[in-house]
């Protein structure tokens, strides 16, 4: 028999334990920070519904800096914010300047580059893009986890699936590819059966050539560790990221726990180093 004084209410279990979660992801984040001399980055941050002001005191609460991104193309990607120009390129950095963060885009499409001008893009501090918008069978692109989207079979999407990422890595200039390895949902039970080995070997080494790292999504748990150790064999850069909105961001405890079992060190890990980005590599 439990002790009346003793006992918690669900709402009490679940706050302590996520009282305790939030102290681990501290407490792994300022470990991460002693070990490499610098803290963990959360590359994946929206500001969705938020503020930078706002979200700022989270960053400091949880160990972690961040990165910020907003989504940037044409207007044919139907976001709450689409950055596709210039103008609103330069204010939305400049509303990032002077704040403890780095400054990015999560680019759509394989069309964005003709928005901006390098010299616009240069103002950031990294590109960050995803393959989960891809053409349909009409050519048009479709967000592949709406309701509707158009997968077909599976052998034969996961081939255009891997040719659509080497396609974003050969035709756009990429610093991180993100939420790599995702699938839709009715194809998730067969992962590790479509994941391939050579479909990961192309993926991997389309990244290592283009320099864009690999991010460990805390969100998705993905990729899985055959995707990560290959990559790590192959001499990929990663990236920690919560793909998180307010208050989600920072919660990379999934990413820093996968990252030490990979026995990843700082040297593996992306950083922002001016001279070196990929609209600065970029020839066109």
């Amino acid at each position: 028999m439990i002790d009346s004084g003793l006992a918690l209410s669900r709402r009490q279990f679940l706050s302590r334990a996520m009282g305790v979660g939030a102290a681990v992801a501290v407490s792994r984040g300022r470990a991460l920070a002693e070990a490499s001399g610098q803290p963990p980055v959360d590359f994946h941050v929206h500001l969705d519904n938020s503020t930078i002001d706002a979200v700022l005191p989270l960053s400091r609460e949880r160990g972690v800096k961040f990165g910020i991104v907003e989504h940037a193309g044409t207007r044919e990607n139907v976001y709450p914010v689409v950055l596709s120009n210039d103008a609103e390129l330069r204010a939305y950095i400049a509303m990032l300047e002077g704040k403890p963060v780095f400054k990015g885009v999560q680019a759509e499409y394989d069309d964005w580059p003709g928005c901006f001008s390098r010299e616009a893009l240069a103002g950031l501090d990294y590109i960050l893009t995803d393959a989960m918008t891809m053409p349909g069978p009409d050519g048009k692109r479709q967000k592949l986890w709406e309701k509707g989207a158009h997968i077909g079979e599976a052998q034969s999407f996961m081939d255009r699936y891997v040719d659509w990422h080497v396609h974003l890595l050969d035709t756009c200039p990429i610093d991180i590819f993100a939420n790599i390895t995702w699938l839709p949902q009715e194809l998730m039970a067969d992962y590790d059966a479509l994941w391939t080995p050579a479909r990961m070997r192309k993926v991997i080494g389309a990244c290592v050539a283009r320099g864009a790292a690999v991010e460990i999504s805390a969100k998705l748990k993905l990729p899985r560790m055959p995707f990560l150790e290959m990559a790590k064999a192959a001499g990929a850069k990663f990236t920690l990221g919560s793909n998180g909105r307010y208050p989600e961001m920072g919660k990379i405890e999934h990413s820093i726990a996968t990252a030490k079992q990979l026995g990843l060190g700082e040297a593996d890990m992306f950083r922002p180093v001016p001279g070196s980005k990929a609209v600065e590599r970029w020839g066109r």
